[in-house]
Formats: structure tokens, sequence, C-alpha cells
């Protein structure tokens, strides 16, 4: 199977021989045709299975075959909402490649940057737009965007958006575009509040799940290193000085415990640098870039700011930190064996994590590959002693209570 047997115009098969894509993979080559019919779909893939392309390629043939008005007459027709500003542009550039030779206008807007710039496109008129939930639900009150016209809406990352407590924004968009619409829901996992959404927006949908959570990870090497938490630092930059590793994401659990990872490894000449929701967007993407450009070879990164980041060929991802959802393992290490490309996932853990290392083993089935012999071995096998800070201020202030109450016995005898 390849594109050109999906009846793909050949204005998108051009762009897409340009891009060099031939092969379809399976959530192209299936969802492809549902959605070119017209049909709701919904989707259940892991991150890195192409569906991007999986419903861009479609969203852009239906769009071109309408003769839309020109210049700022035109009216956003598809809507694409998906969780973080990374996976909007992504998807953004994708729309713009992929459509390279149409007609068609395209918009990304998300919050962290100003407004203004997204509102002159705005004005000049667009047929898609890509979004965060939450500066599009502003522009929406500020009656600079008009949602009346939309003929395709589609929800990227359904599941992100429900961990990051995106969901309410989510209904008050839905809310508010036509109820006669395709619409298209895509998400790794279907939770139950995902299954009720998908319930209610969807109508008589073509279903499409690829890769299991179980199978996403069987073309990936992992690897364990059981560590004491002070040490992690220390394994890190024994494991990055392995000049094998030709390009590697680190994620921490903080936006603090990033930024101090690459204090860390400055301290042991590695160049790194972070990315986290306290960096400005032109921040977080110019590092980035420079990731993807093989410009900087370590990323060190929050979940929440490497959603949807889509690097070819990225040799190692490191779990500094062990995820407290298992599901989000996944969906880390998953960007190391992209559209089925295999890779090396490293995970750390200390005694506290052994909770979640157990999680995530059952979750996928199977035991990570320990490694025994390296020279910062896990010595400390007892739970870290947790104090709550306004638990020490009232032990502190009992005590003074106690001592003073004591002097004033003293002094009425």
């Amino acid at each position: 199977m390849q594109f050109k047997n999906l009846n793909i115009i050949p204005t998108i098969l051009k762009a897409l021989e340009k891009k060099n894509y031939e092969v379809p993979t399976p959530i192209q080559e299936e969802a492809i045709p549902f959605i070119l019919n017209g049909r709701d779909l919904l989707g259940c893939a892991q991150t890195g299975t192409g569906k991007t392309a999986a419903f861009a390629i479609p969203t852009l043939q239906l769009l071109n075959a309408e003769k839309a008005p020109q210049g700022a007459q035109r009216n956003i027709r598809a809507l694409v909402i998906t969780p973080t500003r990374e996976l909007a542009l992504q998807i953004y550039e994708s729309f713009c490649d992929y459509g390279k030779y149409t007609k068609l206008k395209y918009c990304v807007i998300f919050g962290g940057v100003s407004q203004k710039p997204q509102e002159e496109i705005l004005k000049r008129g667009v047929d898609i737009l890509v979004a965060t939930p939450g500066r599009l639900n502003d522009l929406v009150n500020q009656k600079l965007i008009n949602l009346k016209h939309i003929k395709i809406f589609i929800l990227d990352e359904a599941d992100r958006m429900l961990d990051m407590g995106f969901i309410n924004d989510v209904k008050k968009v839905i809310s508010i575009i036509p109820d006669r619409k395709q619409t298209l829901l895509f998400s790794a996992t279907m939770p139950p509040d995902i299954e009720r959404l998908a319930n209610t927006i969807l109508k008589n949908p073509a279903k499409v799940a690829i890769t299991p959570i179980s199978s996403t990870v069987d073309t990936i090497e992992q690897y364990l290193y059981y560590v004491d938490k002070n040490r992690k630092k220390d394994l890190l930059a024994h494991i990055l000085n392995d000049k094998i590793i030709e390009s590697a994401l680190v994620f921490s659990r903080t936006k603090h415990g990033a930024d101090r990872i690459v204090r860390q490894l400055s301290k042991a000449n590695i160049t790194a640098q972070a990315i986290h929701g306290d960096k400005s967007q032109g921040a977080r993407q110019t590092a980035l870039n420079k990731f993807k450009d093989k410009k900087l070879r370590v990323l060190i990164a929050t979940d929440i700011a490497a959603r949807g980041i889509d690097i070819d060929e990225l040799s190692h991802v490191i779990n500094y930190d062990l995820p407290e959802m298992p599901e989000t393992y996944v969906h880390r290490i998953g960007r190391t064996g992209r559209a089925g490309l295999g890779g090396v996932a490293i995970s750390f853990c200390d005694f506290d994590e052994k909770e979640q290392l157990a999680d995530i083993e059952k979750l996928i089935g199977k035991h990570l590959i320990e490694i025994e012999n390296h020279p910062f071995p896990l010595i400390n096998n007892f739970p870290a002693v947790k104090i709550h800070r306004q638990g020490i201020r009232q032990h502190r202030r009992s005590l003074l209570y106690k001592e003073a109450h004591s002097k004033k016995l003293l002094l009425l005898r």
C-alpha cells in the first residue's frame, strides 16, 4: 500500500513526495479512507504512529474540494484542538507541509505569547485553525474568532487534555461549534471520561485502534539502573559521557528539577538545556529547534513541556525520575520508537520509586533489563523521611508554647 492508493489528490501527493512519504503507517492507511468518506472517527493510537498525517491529509483534501471565499471573507472550516504549544506548532507545520500546493490558509494560536500577531493572521482569513484550548477560548470571548462555520472538528490527544485539566475548556468550544460537522477524536488511552466525551460528540464513528500499549514498546530496548536519589546526577553524567548516545531526551518530574539537572550537567562539562512551563515560548522553541537540528545533544524536559515532541531518529530517552502514572512511561519512551523504529530507553529508580517501577512493568507486561555493574549502585534501602514544612512549624510552635508555659509555672512558684 502506498499513499497514491488512498485516492489522495495530486497536489497533496506532490507535497508528500517532497517529504519522502511513500508508504502510509497503519493508522494512516486505516483512517484516511474513513475520513475522506465523511465519517466521524475515534482513533486510539500512541504518540509516534503518524496520526497527525492521518487527520491532516484528508482534512486538506476535503476542504480543498470546496470553493471557499478569498481573503478576509474566508471562514474557519476546520478546527484542531491540542493540549500543548509545541504540539500545536508541529500540527500547524504539518498542515503547511502537506498542503503546500493547495491554496488553503492556516493559523496556529496558543498562549504564552502576544496575541497580536495571531490576530493579524486571523483577520486575513483562515481555513484551518490549530489551537490550544485556553488561547482559543480567550479569542472567542473577545469576538476575534468565529467558529460557526466549522465543518471538521479534530480533538487530538484527548487523554492528555483530560490529564492537564483542559476538558472543560474543550467542552466550552464544543458547545459553540455547529452540531452538523465531521468530528475526529484521537487519544492514546481511553479512560472513562474520554469514552463518555466520545459517545457525546461522535455520531456513528469508524473506530481505528493501532498499536496497543503492550506492543508499542516492543521495538525499544529498555534498561534499568537502581541508584540512590542523590547519585542520579552522577549516573546521568556517567551515561552521557558515552558518545554512542547521539541525542538524549531526559525526563524530570518537576520544573525545578529540570533546571537543576542542567546546572549539574554543566559542572560535568555536558551542555544541556531545559524546556518546561516556566520557560518562555521563544526559549522553549529555540531549545527544541536546536535539539531537532542536532546542535544540542541533551534536552531536559518535564512531561507537559515534552508532550507531542516529534523528533526524527532520537536515539535515547532517559527517565531521570520515574513518572507517577505508568501510561506516562509509555508516552515518554515512545519518542525513541517512532513509527515502529527501534530506540533505547534508560530508567533510574531509587528506593522510593520501586512501586512506580512495579506499576510500569505490570502495564507493559515485561521487566526492564537491569544494569547491575555500574559505579553508582543503590545503597540506601530505606524510604525517605518526608516532613511537611507546615508540620515542622506546628511542632516548633508546640515546643515554644511548652517552654513558655513551663517558665510561667516556675515564676508562679
